[in-house]
């Protein structure tokens, strides 16, 4: 679990050092991820929460700072295969983002946290002359209780 006002503060020092504030607006879409980070949040799904707190923020807005965070690479914008962009957090000391594991039968979503590709990254910049400065993997298949009928989530949403 996150401790949010330390994750508010190390981002709001971010956003200072690349020359932006940390306006009303941008502290509560931040807080909803921050608050939600397991979910995966798609834009409309972070409109949806921001709207509980305070009314007055639009989706543009929304759609605008979620942009802003990722080129910051404050949040990670993904897609897990549902064709839905989505925002993951980007954890402060980690080099590289974290990985998944997505489900193709229900569509349940595993982070890992341990960063499994260093040694494949030595040997691309040893072999290849290719300095990796960022990377992300995620590996889609079916969990043991999905293919033997004993998921408890039932299918994945069609979208």
């Amino acid at each position: 679990m996150l401790n949010v006002t330390a994750e508010m503060d190390r981002i709001n020092r971010h956003l200072m050092a690349n020359g932006y504030k940390l306006t009303t607006q941008r502290e509560i879409i931040l807080r909803v991820l921050l608050e939600n980070e397991m979910d995966h949040l798609s834009a409309e799904g972070v409109f949806m929460l921001v709207k509980q707190k305070y009314s007055e923020i639009g989706l543009a807005t929304v759609y605008r700072t979620l942009e802003l965070l990722a080129e910051l690479h404050v949040v990670e914008k993904m897609n897990f295969g549902d064709g839905v962009a989505r925002y993951d957090l980007r954890e402060e000391g980690h080099e590289h983002m974290h990985h998944h594991l997505i489900c193709d039968e229900c569509g349940s979503l595993t982070e890992i946290k341990e960063d499994w590709l260093c040694e494949i990254e030595q040997r691309i910049e040893r072999e290849f002359g290719f300095k990796v400065t960022d990377h992300r993997l995620d590996f889609t298949g079916t969990y043991k209780s999905c293919s033997k009928g004993g998921c408890k989530r039932g299918r994945k949403a069609v979208s």
